[in-house]
């Protein structure tokens, strides 16, 4: 009786993956590599996720699940809290920082609110023209900004749909672009093969991104030919609008091994954007379990099988401890990369 229940939930997370892959492939004979705007919304955001592989649609639990896949927001971290705060700084390349902060908080019955906020800092650059190449003396900057309110809520004890309403917004010196876009979740719990998990996502499906700004205003002569005409007239250039990177996710975690003081976990993902060719990230996970505390060690691969990215390796680890009825965490992400520097990140958690 139980499993006529989820069959109609099943078939349309089956189909919501089968037109997803459709819209994908479609895409992708399009060949849009490198053409979509806001490239840091598909940034690894966080280091659970990061160090996994980002093979984390069906892993995401808590707080930094409004980053991967808002269904996890309702899902209980270590079968017992469903509330949580979590931060995140990222050392990106050529000292890029990338800082995010997520809350979830439980409503209703089983439901969950979160709230969202990730922003790319690129630092402070100085003003260079063709006549002064050395610099004006002025400085510039440039930030990426997303603001996401989710929601997320089973529809049955083993099924969890979520989504998020959130605005991207893109600046650098006087010029900026903004739209709203929208993820979808979905995650379901089975009994078989240790609780296996499989869940899909769509990211960023939104509107288009234009950069305006004081810097498109000209003065433009209508008829040069003829003296005595007016050469200011204001004049707006017109700036090219670019997609999000859309992006379909379907993933699955499979705790291989379960002990009294030891879990193994291995997860892989499906991935196809908008911006590249389909590829599969994968990680696993060893929990140890010290009384109230647990240890995690990580490893993912990430980007199989495509040959544009300068890293595939990522490694971390994990510590989270309760005091009463609350979890603390921290997580450490570390991503080499051969020619330019490595990447590393740090988390700090709190479920409630």
């Amino acid at each position: 009786m139980r499993n006529r229940r989820l069959l109609p939930y099943i078939q349309r997370l089956v189909l919501a993956v089968l037109l997803g892959g459709s819209l994908a492939g479609q895409v992708v004979a399009q060949s849009r590599v490198g053409t979509t705007a806001a490239p840091f919304l598909i940034l690894g955001t966080g280091a659970r996720g990061s160090a996994l592989g980002h093979a984390y649609t069906a892993v995401a639990t808590g707080a930094d699940a409004l980053f991967w896949n808002p269904a996890g927001a309702a899902r209980l971290y270590d079968g017992e809290n469903r509330g949580a705060v979590f931060f995140t700084h990222t050392r990106w390349l050529a000292d890029i920082n990338y800082n995010a902060f997520g809350l979830v908080v439980p409503v209703l019955t089983a439901g969950a609110v979160g709230l969202s906020l990730a922003q790319v800092d690129y630092g402070r650059m100085e003003v260079r023209t063709v006549d002064l190449p050395e610099g004006t003396g002025e400085t510039f900057g440039a930030t990426d900004l997303v603001i996401g309110l989710s929601y997320a809520q089973p529809l049955t004890n083993t099924f969890y749909i979520g989504g998020t309403v959130k605005y991207v917004r893109q600046q650098i010196y006087d010029m900026s672009a903004h739209t709203v876009a929208i993820d979808i979740g979905f995650v379901l719990e089975t009994q078989y093969l240790n609780g296996l998990r499989l869940a899909a996502s769509i990211m960023n499906f939104g509107g288009e991104m234009r950069m305006q700004g004081v810097n498109t205003r000209v003065f433009v002569d209508l008829d040069p030919t003829h003296s005595g005409s007016n050469d200011r007239l204001p004049a707006q250039l017109e700036t090219n609008s670019w997609d999000l990177p859309l992006s379909f996710k379907f993933g699955v975690a499979w705790p291989v091994l379960r002990a009294d003081q030891m879990e193994m976990a291995f997860y892989a993902d499906a991935h196809q954007p908008t911006d590249n060719n389909l590829n599969a990230d994968f990680g696993t996970e060893v929990r140890f379990m010290l009384g109230g505390m647990n240890l995690d060690l990580r490893a993912g691969y990430k980007d199989f099988p495509l040959q544009n990215a300068y890293s595939h390796l990522t490694l971390g680890g994990g510590l989270d401890m309760r005091v009463g009825a609350v979890r603390f965490g921290a997580d450490f992400g570390y991503i080499p990369f051969e020619l330019l520097g490595n990447v590393t990140m740090l988390d700090l958690r709190l479920y409630f």
